[in-house]
């Protein structure tokens, strides 16, 4: 199984013959095989030089950045191996046709919010009270199959996650100020946490469509636009709940993340080194967790349920099998 490789501020990364030369914070220098590495995430003001992009390039490694705040900034994709003509015409005929479009956005917008119901079912069954909002969410999940045009279908969305988010305190054990979702900047650290694991999120998901022969580009819920993954966005709203939201949930109140992971004097936009290296190592151990695949009959990652994921839009862009997004079965 190939692994993503982070990269600090004070360490640097070098290419040294076919293999990649990683020098950490304190001198030390370890040789990683170019074949192990799946992806490389650079966090704040590196320097890259263009041999070192080449060599990743024409390795298929898919770069991604973040700024000295942490905040994801951009990604570097190589040039897109499996391609397919065929697809790129079945992924445009389903945007421009009207109803193809909204069956598919309605798919994204139904796992999401039943994702997010059983989130707060799992905590239900734990001791907090999330009763109400669990019916809310219930009666917004049957309002999808009214929505006619995007617009309303994000309104409902929009609504869910509002939901949704009244309710993390009670799911969280520590003290913390979270009200509601401020994404530019986040102001607070739960809000910064959201930021910053949705765009692992997003890069992952980002990664998995690259391994298959989807365009990125073009999406059914969020509009497509310029310069940005705009399918990865649609794909991430499946596995936020799963990956994301449980992870936030368990570092906050394990408390392997608190307070003093965060600068305060910052409104709490920035991560310290130490509290970012412990979100990416259970990052790294959730996309590796597996569970019994209920239609397969084995084990598959958390991360190759992405793949996944988009082998099925596949199979309904070909109209082999209609679309039936992922909802966790446990």
């Amino acid at each position: 199984m190939k692994n993503s490789l982070y990269i600090y501020q004070n360490g640097e990364l070098s290419r040294k013959d076919n293999t990649l030369r990683f020098t950490g914070e304190e001198g030390g220098k370890k040789d990683i095989p170019v074949n192990s590495i799946s992806e490389i995430y650079f966090f704040g003001e590196d320097t890259v030089n263009t041999k070192l992009i080449t060599f990743l390039a024409q390795n298929n490694i898919m770069v991604h950045f973040f700024n000295y705040y942490d905040f994801y900034v951009s990604s570097l994709v190589p040039r897109e191996m499996k391609v397919s003509g065929k697809l790129l015409v079945k992924q445009v005929e389903h945007y421009t046709d009207k109803e193809k479009r909204i069956e598919l956005a309605k798919e994204f917008v139904k796992s999401a919010g039943n994702n997010i119901y059983r989130n707060l079912r799992y905590y239900n069954g734990r001791g907090k009270d999330v009763k109400d909002a669990m019916n809310e969410i219930t009666y917004l999940l049957n309002e999808v199959e009214k929505c006619d045009n995007i617009q309303q279908l994000m309104g409902v969305e929009g609504n869910i996650h509002k939901i949704y988010y009244s309710q993390w305190n009670v799911i969280i054990d520590q003290e913390t100020d979270f009200t509601t979702r401020v994404k530019r900047p986040p102001d607070n650290m739960v809000n910064t946490l959201i930021s910053y694991i949705n765009s692992l999120v997003y890069t992952t998901v980002l990664g998995e469509i690259y391994k298959t022969q989807l365009n990125p580009t073009i999406s059914y819920l969020h509009e497509p636009g310029v310069s940005r993954f705009s399918l990865s966005l649609d794909i991430a709203e499946i596995f936020k709940p799963l990956i994301a939201d449980r992870l936030i949930f368990s570092l906050l109140n394990k408390n392997q993340i608190k307070e003093k992971h965060f600068s305060k004097g910052l409104d709490y936009l920035h991560l310290s080194e130490q509290g970012s290296k412990i979100i990416l190592a259970e990052y790294d151990k959730r996309l590796k967790q597996t569970i019994m695949h209920k239609e397969l009959g084995r084990e598959v990652s958390y991360r190759y349920l992405i793949r996944l994921e988009c082998y099925k839009m596949i199979k309904h862009l070909y109209e082999e099998k209609k679309y039936d997004a992922f909802v966790m079965w446990w």
